[in-house]
């Protein structure tokens, strides 16, 4: 055998892989540009896969025990693509004897791999793994549409939040017997996490307690994750999103609120980002967030021009640490004043208390354009609130490869007319 070609298709895989699942989450990348990049993966993938047996025992299994996470995932991923390669059963002692470190990428590997048998070998974790382990089966079983009710409300009383959060999320939607029952006793949890995915899955279920309760905890003083900001921005009154300016302004704010506030497509958000442009630090965020509510395409006259910069860090800095690109460093630095210039004009075109999405009112239509056609950044906070205004019947799987993601944008067309645009606040129940 060329076991060279082989090795050729295994770094090439590992290389696009770390691209893919870079491009998921990039502003300048559309599905169809990541369809297009998960074309050349897949070649890779299934080059590795028709390598056999000896491909499988000189590069694949050995590739596990590499330090590089973009190389666990190919590998697996190519071992259990086909019969004979790995058996499932092998899978749970790779993740009972591997790091902590690594099963983030193992697991990706397990949830995109279609086979029926690797979710069946893996149900037995969800009883005799370790937390994280626990956790993580929770997490493949639900991205692959296998995890059962049973299985997550059996673990909703455990004592790591991590599980807890993970069985939650794997509820959505939560059976109605579950909202008066157990929904009231998770929101309140004093547990973030599971707060938190109390939070997102009671919205997804129609809760209005957990509409509250996001209410409730983004007016605090604590700490808020990016989903619960998310999620006042995207189904909040003018009053809600005062909240999230008051976070996106204040000292030492690390740009999660402003990143939602690009969502809630309110003309007090539109200020404060423009505002907010005249920040070196948050520059970038805030011209992304004007730009997806107002339309304006920061390109041309309305940008800085940049030169690039390379740079090492400071010696005190951990060299250990992730040094690769970060999406948001893809994104333009807006020309503050050419923005202010076309915001004189363009101001009256948009009405206090109205919602906007890139420049029109906001509808279920331009909800589900931004997802077939927008940049895959922000087609995770889309798809989330697809999933609370469908009531849990559209989920759509924006990390999952795009012939996926294509089905469920197909279905969520099909039901376009059964959703309804307005404030959360206005349609949710009990």
């Amino acid at each position: 055998m060329m076991m060279d070609v082989y090795e050729e298709h295994l770094d090439e895989a590992a290389f696009l892989w770390a691209r893919w699942e870079h491009a998921l989450v990039a502003p300048e990348y559309n599905i169809e540009e990541t369809a297009e990049l998960e074309k050349r993966l897949l070649a890779h993938l299934d080059g590795l896969v028709l390598g056999g047996e000896p491909v499988a025992k000189a590069l694949l299994k050995p590739a596990l025990e590499s330090g590089e996470a973009p190389r666990h995932s190919a590998a697996l991923w190519s071992l259990l693509a086909e019969p004979g390669l790995l058996e499932p059963t092998e899978v749970t002692e790779l993740l009972q004897a591997a790091p902590e470190d690594s099963l983030a990428a193992l697991g990706r590997a397990l949830e995109l791999n279609e086979r029926e048998e690797v979710g069946t070998a893996l149900r037995p974790l969800l009883k005799n793994g370790s937390a994280p382990l626990q956790a993580l089966t929770l997490e493949v079983l639900t991205f692959r549409g296998e995890l059962t009710p049973d299985m997550s409300m059996e673990l909703l009383n455990h004592s790591d939040e991590q599980v807890v959060a993970a069985a939650l999320r794997g509820l959505r939607p939560l059976p109605r017997e579950m909202i008066s029952r157990e929904l009231p006793r998770l929101l309140a949890d004093g547990r973030t996490r599971v707060q938190e995915a109390a939070i997102e899955t009671g919205l997804v279920s129609g809760s209005r307690a957990a509409w509250e309760a996001c209410r409730k905890r983004v007016e605090g003083r604590g700490e808020v994750g990016l989903g619960t900001l998310l999620l006042l921005a995207l189904g909040g009154e003018e009053r809600d999103i005062e909240r999230l300016v008051a976070r996106a302004t204040s000292t030492g704010a690390d740009g999660g609120a402003l990143f939602a506030l690009g969502f809630s497509g309110q003309v007090l958000a539109m200020e404060t980002c423009l505002e907010l442009m005249g920040q070196q630090s948050l520059a970038a965020l805030a011209g992304e967030a004007f730009s997806a509510m107002t339309g304006l395409d920061l390109t041309a006259s309305y940008v800085v021009q940049q030169q690039e910069e390379e740079s090492l860090p400071p010696l005190e800095e951990d060299l250990a640490r992730d040094l690769g690109p970060k999406p948001e460093n893809a994104l333009p630095i807006p020309d503050r004043e050419a923005v202010t210039d076309w915001w004189s004009q363009a101001r009256k075109s948009f009405n206090r208390g109205g919602r906007y999405l890139r420049g029109a009112a906001f509808s279920i239509d331009g909800l589900l354009g931004e997802l077939e056609r927008g940049p895959m950044r922000r087609r995770h906070a889309h798809a989330l609130e697809l999933a609370v205004r469908s009531r849990g019947t559209c989920i759509l799987p924006t990390r999952a490869f795009t012939e996926q993601q294509y089905a469920g944008l197909a279905r969520a067309r099909a039901t376009q007319t059964q959703l309804k645009a307005s404030l959360f606040s206005r349609t949710l129940g009990g």
